[in-house]
C-alpha cells in the first residue's frame, strides 16, 4: 500500500538534493581550473587572485542573507538563489578574459554565499518540522555532490568541450534546484516583509559571537587538511606519486562517513558532545599525523581528523538556527567562513618560515581550542533557547 510522503520529509529530500547539486558546482568548477587556466594563459598568482574572488564575493552576500530569509523565507530564497548559482557556474567557463573571470567568479561566490546560508536556515525549518536532527546528513550529502562532481570531471575533462561540461552539469543542476525548490517549507516564524518592525541588521549577540568563532577555528581546521594534506604527504613524508594523495582521501572519506551517520549520534549524544569529542578527536588525529613519519599511521591520523570535523560545523549551523534564526545562520556562517578562506593561505605563509608540520599545528590547535570552548557556547545557546520558542 503506498502511503503519500509528508510536506516534511518531502522537504527533507529537496533540500538533500540542493545540498548535492551545490557540492557538484564546485568540484566541477575546481576539476575545470586547468582548462580555464591554459585558455586564458594564466599564472599562478592570476588564479590565486581569481579563487580570492569566489571567497569574497559569498563574504558580500553571507551578512546579508539572514535578513532576507527573515523577509521573504528560506525556502524562497532557496529556491530562487538555487537556479542562478547553478547557471552562474556557465559565467567562469566561458570567460574571454582574466578580468571577466574575476568579475564571474565574484559573481558565483556571492550567489554561492547566500545559497549556502539560506539552504542551512531551510534545513533548520526542516529539522524542526521533523523534529529529529537532518543538518548533518544535508552536508554529507554536500561532500557526496563534491564526490560526484569530481567523478564526472573525470569523465568528462579532456573528453568533451569544457563548454559542453559546462552547459551539462549547469542544466541538470539548475533542473533540479528548480524542481526541488518547489518542495520546500516555510519557515516557521512568519515573514517580516510588511511589519517593516524588525531591524535591517541584527546585532552581534555573544551567542553568535562565540558559535561564528568557534566556526572559524573548525573551518580553518577544515580547509587546512583539504588544501594541505597532499601536500604534507608529499612534501614531507616524501610519498611518491598518486599515493600523495593518501591523506587527503582519508580525510574527504571519513569527513562523508561521519556526516553521513552523525544524526544519529547527535540524538543519542547530544550536539555539544558531538562538537567537542568531535574536535578532541580532531586534534588527535592531526597529532598523530604530524608526529609520525609513516604514511599509513599519517592516513590513519587524517581520518580521525575527518571524522572528528565531520559534525562540528553542520551543529553548529543546526544549533545557531534553532536558537538565533536564520539571521543566527548567517552571522555564524559569515564569520566561519572566514577561517576557510584565511587558514589555508595562513598556513601556507606559516609554513615558509616554520615548515609545514609545524604550520598545520595552527590546525590541531584551532581544533583543540574548539573542544575547551565549546561548553561555554553551549552554555550561552541554552540561554537563548527559551527566548526563540518554536512558533
Amino acid at each position: 500500500m503506498h502511503h503519500p510522503r509528508s510536506p516534511a520529509e518531502s522537504a527533507r529530500r529537496a533540500v538533500s538534493l540542493i545540498f548535492l547539486i551545490n557540492g557538484t558546482l564546485f568540484a566541477t568548477w575546481a576539476v575545470n581550473i586547468p582548462g580555464v587556466r591554459d585558455h586564458l594563459n594564466l599564472s599562478e598568482a592570476q588564479i590565486g587572485t581569481a579563487l580570492l574572488a569566489v571567497g569574497l564575493g559569498s563574504l558580500c552576500t553571507m551578512p546579508l542573507t539572514g535578513a532576507w530569509t527573515a523577509r521573504f523565507g528560506s525556502h524562497r530564497v532557496t529556491h530562487t538563489v538555487t537556479v542562478a548559482c547553478m547557471l552562474a557556474l556557465l559565467l567562469p567557463l566561458f570567460a574571454p578574459d582574466f578580468l571577466t573571470l574575476i568579475l564571474s567568479l565574484a559573481v558565483l561566490g556571492a550567489l554561492n554565499g547566500c545559497m549556502d546560508v539560506a539552504m542551512n536556515a531551510q534545513g533548520v525549518t526542516v529539522e524542526q518540522r521533523l523534529a529529529r536532527p537532518v543538518m548533518s546528513r544535508l552536508h554529507a550529502y554536500f561532500s557526496l555532490g563534491g564526490m560526484l562532481g569530481a567523478g564526472l570531471g573525470t569523465l568528462l575533462v579532456g573528453r568533451v568541450p569544457m563548454s559542453t561540461h559546462a552547459l551539462l552539469i549547469a542544466s541538470l543542476t539548475a533542473l533540479t534546484g528548480l524542481l526541488a525548490g518547489r518542495a520546500l517549507l516555510p519557515d516557521q516564524t512568519a515573514p517580516t516583509a510588511r511589519t517593516g518592525s524588525q531591524p535591517r541588521r541584527a546585532p552581534l549577540s555573544a551567542a553568535a559571537a562565540l558559535l561564528g568563532a568557534l566556526c572559524f577555528l573548525g573551518m580553518l581546521a577544515e580547509g587546512a587538511n583539504y588544501d594541505w594534506a597532499a601536500l604534507y604527504f608529499r612534501d614531507v613524508l616524501d610519498t611518491p606519486g598518486g599515493a600523495a594523495t593518501l591523506g587527503y582521501a582519508a580525510f574527504v572519506t571519513t569527513m562523508t562517513l561521519g556526516r553521513w551517520f552523525g544524526d544519529r549520534l547527535r540524538t543519542r549524544l547530544g550536539d555539544e558532545t558531538i562538537v567537542r569529542a568531535g574536535a578532541l578527536l580532531t586534534a588527535l588525529g592531526l597529532g598523530l599525523a604530524l608526529l609520525t613519519r609513516m604514511p599509513l599511521l599519517a592516513a590513519a591520523g587524517f581520518a580521525l581528523s575527518g571524522l572528528g570535523l565531520s559534525n562540528v560545523v553542520p551543529v553548529m549551523y543546526g544549533v545557531a538556527g534553532h536558537a538565533l534564526a536564520g539571521r543566527g545562520i548567517a552571522q555564524v556562517a559569515t564569520i566561519g567562513y572566514g577561517g576557510f578562506l584565511l587558514g589555508p593561505p595562513v598556513i601556507g605563509f606559516v609554513a615558509e618560515h616554520v615548515g609545514l608540520p609545524a604550520a598545520l599545528g595552527l590546525a590541531l590547535v584551532s581544533a583543540a581550542l574548539v573542544a575547551v570552548l565549546g561548553g561555554r557556547a553551549f552554555a550561552l545557546i541554552r540561554t537563548r533557547m527559551p527566548a526563540q520558542p518554536a512558533a
